[in-house]
């Protein structure tokens, strides 16, 4: 750790050596795995980190909610991954993660990220370099087994850790959870009170108050009361004689107890706040998130251990509204997506392995069809809306067999023109009648992108319509050079040559060994042990 410029800071070999810069690939949709009705939710198959890259030029500050549960680095193989990674490496892969999942939170957004005792504590540091220690809410835990495995070697380990973390603290207010039927349940009306149920609560102060000592009389048989030496009423004489005439104050129903004042459900703030301490009573455990994927997939091919749908639900009701927008980029079977989908939200899920296909997909589809799994009674789903499939573009360059870079022959114009488009950081929207209008950045800030030559005739037609106060940023393969300076509000620039050294090309896996929903199977806990 490095503290010399008053910073905690946490190294590592190969942190600033292997520096990591990839190339912000377009998304391309799969039609035959889109479904539903017409959504900004979308799938993502592919390396993560490309697709984070590719989000971030359209979706940077629009993140209300991030949500991730990496792998754990905890040394143990499974079926669907090999989490497995060395200390070093796993580190820099999650770094170039999230300095990406910063970029794209909003100003009051929030990010989540499930974690167990292997790697939790470089990742705090981790995350206090990256979104600053002062944007650090809590640490939740969430009691995963709800049993003690008495075949552990040193002591069960019943929680996983929840870090959560702001992108501006300051402007963070989460909502408040529904109260619980416990909550409820202490509310009563024994004397038929109007205004509802209530309970009683304690009318004594243990510090001192002015005029907090004086006798307080029953109204109904005339007893008098007075606190203990050294206790003062709670309130004022002239506050406690009000109360008593607006029957607020309880002294039993024979009135001879000790006053107390009364609460009433219909007053009191309707929801309870969020605390560190999740409990699997309240939003499940391991053997709970088995049991939904064994029901969703049955018992082959299924994730050593999703999170429970109650997990996440918990998550989104304290950190989203409805239509805010929901990412997960370690998405495994789709548990986010689910979730978030059910509670009004819209979402982009990321997922590298195959299971986008056989385990995302359908699960998903199941979901818009109105699937009554995990919490779908709870919020009352009904089925609907629907999501579009995505799969990253291959990289735009590729070496040539004399191995310089040229434009990839997997790229037909339209592509070409949405890659640069998003290099550049317009968005990519053509104009229905102005063919060069491909993308905007601004009011005033168009570019156009076309593997034809450019000739001087050409440029002339092309301002007749552009405005004296709009600049166009052309991108060509070829053109003649007096076009360069013709215009001082149009720049012609060369591709590739203007996209060397920029990024990494033709690189497609940045992953770390890993599909992401899992934290092992020696995690498990058995129902029966006590």
């Amino acid at each position: 750790m490095n503290n010399t410029t008053n910073r905690l800071e946490l190294n590592w070999i190969g942190k600033y050596e292997n520096t990591i810069n990839p190339e912000p690939r377009i998304l391309v949709e799969d039609k035959e795995y889109s479904y539903g009705e017409n959504s900004d939710n979308m799938l993502i198959y592919g390396d993560n980190l490309l697709a984070l890259k590719s989000l971030e030029s359209e979706y940077a500050g629009r993140i209300k909610c991030i949500y991730i549960d990496p792998p754990y680095n905890t040394g143990s193989a499974f079926e669907h991954y090999d989490d497995n990674l060395e200390h070093s490496t796993w580190l820099n892969l999650m770094k170039s993660r999230l300095e990406i999942l910063k970029r794209l939170l909003a100003d009051d957004g929030s990010i989540w990220i499930s974690i167990d005792d292997d790697e939790q504590a470089y990742l705090k540091i981790l995350c206090d370099e990256v979104f600053g220690r002062k944007n650090f809410i809590c640490t939740v835990l969430w009691q995963k087994i709800h049993s003690i495995k008495n075949d552990a070697k040193y002591l069960s380990k019943n929680h996983d850790f929840i870090l959560v973390y702001a992108l501006h603290k300051s402007n963070i207010q989460f909502n408040l959870l529904p109260r619980t039927k416990e909550m409820n349940n202490r509310y009563k009306n024994p004397d038929n009170d109007p205004r509802g149920e209530w309970q009683s609560g304690d009318l004594i102060a243990n510090e001192e108050r002015i005029n907090g000592y004086y006798d307080v009389i029953s109204p109904i048989t005339g007893k008098i009361f007075n606190v203990p030496q050294g206790k003062h009423w709670v309130y004022s004489q002239n506050n406690m004689e009000k109360m008593i005439a607006d029957n607020r104050v309880w002294f039993g129903k024979d009135g001879n107890s000790f006053p107390r004042k009364k609460r009433f459900l219909s007053e009191v703030m309707n929801g309870r706040k969020g605390d560190t301490w999740w409990s699997s009573s309240e939003v499940g455990h391991n053997q709970e998130s088995k049991r939904e994927i064994i029901k969703l997939f049955g018992n082959k091919n299924i994730f050593a251990t999703p999170k429970p749908e109650r997990l996440i639900e918990r998550i989104l009701t304290l950190a989203t509204n409805k239509g805010d927008i929901v990412l997960d980029s370690f998405l495994g079977s789709g548990t986010t997506a689910a979730v978030a989908h059910k509670m009004g939200r819209k979402w982009i899920g990321i997922e590298l392995g195959e299971h986008a296909y056989t385990h995302c997909y359908p699960r998903l589809k199941a979901v818009v069809d109105g699937e009554q799994g995990g919490i779908s009674k709870a919020v009352n789903w009904q089925g609907g809306g629907g999501f579009k499939f995505y799969e990253l573009a291959p990289s735009l360059l590729e070496k040539s067999k004399c191995g310089n870079l040229v434009i990839s022959n997997k790229y037909n114009e339209k592509m070409l023109a949405q890659a640069l488009a998003k290099h550049e950081g317009y968005t990519y929207a053509p104009d229905e009648n102005i063919f060069w209008k491909q993308g905007f950045l601004g009011d005033k800030n168009f570019i156009f992108t076309t593997p034809a030559y450019i000739s001087i005739e050409f440029l002339d037609n092309i301002t007749s319509e552009l405005k004296e106060d709009e600049y166009l940023l052309i991108f060509s393969e070829s053109f003649d050079k007096a076009c360069v300076n013709r215009y001082k509000n149009i720049i012609i620039k060369n591709i590739p040559k203007v996209l060397l050294g920029r990024c990494e090309w033709g690189k497609d896996n940045y992953n770390l060994n890993t599909i992401f929903d899992d934290i092992g199977a020696d995690e498990w806990g058995n129902e029966d042990e006590q």
